[in-house]
């Protein structure tokens, strides 16, 4: 074995071991406290089933209430809302002065972004030695510093578009624009089920609304999300002009060009559907009792900050940098869903392909056989075959793009060295997904989002251009997010 080999088996086989270590607990209590809070915040995640950008609006605006705290006890940078109007005197900038106010901060905010969570999270800051029922937005200590900075982020945040206390139309969250999908709901349907219901696509180019296995009819997830005020864009519809993220141009002799196109690559994956490719599928879907992709990579934020040491001051900049550029990437990537529309591939497949027979994977335990075009299934984790939202551009694609985009970025190399063991049965669609514990590795921050971005298409629930085109959204939005974060960074608030 050359050299070259052994000091990369040497550095995988220490990555590993700091990430086993890292996932069981086992390393020292050095994790900061900025990353601890993101824990906490990825408990509420999980529990709270919003949509993916909604979670990425609530991490993005926690950990800004956490860097406003921190911000007024920094020598130079400026906060979100109060700019450098806060700032404490030198001697007061101890670590236990910016944990106190950081913990203050980030427990007002996220209660109340997770109500339903209060009791843990009051837990937790009882936990840290903190009381909860102090309420001092006294500038002169830690919890008051920490007090009103986050009702200054949740005030600055509460007509932001989002629609989060349901006052626009009811329900938190809910939609006020009136979106309605252009087809009606396509009813639940497998290889394996002997008969189902006649095909139903009214306009074959557009998103189309699935029928649960459960008989629960999708509804498009957050369709108003371009209406909510972004960190660092102009507007939702920034880069609406920019050639490359029109949809793929149509030749005018033959419309379904493209569209025939995309469906055959489809194809093409599911009968060649590999374990590790299923395994990849299972890892990235981040679905129900997940944390989404913002989330995930809040997962691999907290690893870098385990693997470089980070301070306090590290971290809360590292976070805050990179959930507010994935709040962006998610502003942006649902304009897009919403602008266009855009078919999933189980609405096109079976629209094209209806009364073939095509060779694909034949579902949940099945191999790869010839089954009827009309039937053709993703490879999908949940209750439903697709997501509840238009394809076009890959949510995924664009939240996994800008993280990693932050994370190179703000440590100043494109090294991960993140791995991670699956153990056996880990997947949700069929059994034995894997057959043994198998260690996933990551290399480099991009190696993590392009495959993030590929999942999606072993899957078979986005075409190769929803993912071309949301990862290059989501460098656009990070790119910009890095840009004025580092200007707050240096004291400039505007």
């Amino acid at each position: 074995m050359c050299f070259f080999e052994l000091r990369l088996v040497s550095a995988l086989l220490r990555a590993c071991l700091l990430a086993t270590m890292l996932l069981l607990g086992a390393l020292p209590a050095s994790a900061s406290i900025v990353s601890d809070w993101n824990k906490a915040a990825l408990a509420e995640v999980r529990l709270s089933r919003y949509g993916p950008p909604v979670v990425a609006r609530a991490l993005a605006i926690a950990h800004t209430c956490m860097y406003d705290a921190w911000a007024a006890y920094s020598d130079k940078a400026a906060g979100t809302v109060y700019g450098t109007r806060l700032r404490r005197p030198a001697a007061e900038a101890s670590d236990a002065n910016k944990a106190k106010a950081i913990s203050f901060a980030a427990h007002r905010c996220l209660v109340n972004l997770f109500p339903a969570g209060q009791t843990r999270l009051r837990d937790r800051m009882i936990s840290l030695g903190y009381d909860t029922s102090d309420v001092s937005m006294d500038l002169a200590t830690p919890q008051g510093i920490g007090n009103r900075v986050a009702q200054g982020v949740i005030d600055a945040r509460r007509y932001d578009g989002s629609n989060q206390y349901g006052d626009l139309a009811p329900g938190a969250y809910s939609d006020y624009t009136g979106y309605v999908p252009r087809n009606r709901p396509l009813a639940f349907c497998t290889p394996v089920e002997v008969s189902c219901p006649p095909l139903v696509i009214d306009d074959p180019e557009h998103w189309q609304p699935l029928v649960s296995d459960q008989g629960v009819v999708q509804r498009f997830i957050a369709p108003h999300w371009e209406q909510v005020r972004p960190f660092a864009l102009r507007s939702a519809d920034q880069f609406d002009e920019w050639p490359r993220f029109s949809q793929p141009p149509r030749i005018q002799r033959d419309p379904m060009f493209y569209y025939r196109q995309d469906v055959k690559e489809l194809l093409r994956y599911s009968r060649s559907l590999t374990m590790e490719q299923k395994l990849i599928v299972e890892y990235w879907a981040d679905g129900p009792a997940s944390e989404l992709p913002a989330g995930h990579w809040g997962l691999f934020a907290q690893f870098v900050s385990e693997r470089d040491g980070h301070s306090i001051d590290q971290d809360v900049k590292m976070f805050f940098a990179m959930h507010n550029a994935s709040f962006d990437a998610g502003i942006v990537a649902w304009h897009m869903k919403r602008k266009y529309d855009g078919v999933r591939p189980i609405t096109a497949v079976r629209y094209l392909r209806q009364g073939e027979t095509v060779l694909a994977w034949g579902g949940p335990g099945r191999p790869v056989e010839a089954i009827p075009g009309e039937k053709w299934t993703p490879y999908n984790p949940g209750s439903n075959l697709s997501p509840s939202f238009p394809g076009y551009v890959s949510g995924h694609s664009a939240f996994s793009r800008a993280s990693a985009v932050i994370l190179r970025l703000f440590t100043g190399s494109s090294r991960f060295g993140f791995s991670t063991v699956i153990p056996p049965n880990f997947g949700r669609v069929e059994p034995g997904v894997p057959a043994v514990a198998t260690t996933l590795y990551y290399d480099t921050f991009d190696d993590a989002a392009d495959e993030a971005g590929i999942s999606r298409l072993y899957a078979g629930i986005h075409f190769a251009d929803d993912n071309r085109k949301g990862q290059q959204l989501g460098r656009l939005a990070a790119l910009r997010a890095w840009t004025r974060a580092n200007a707050l960074f240096h004291g400039y608030s505007h």
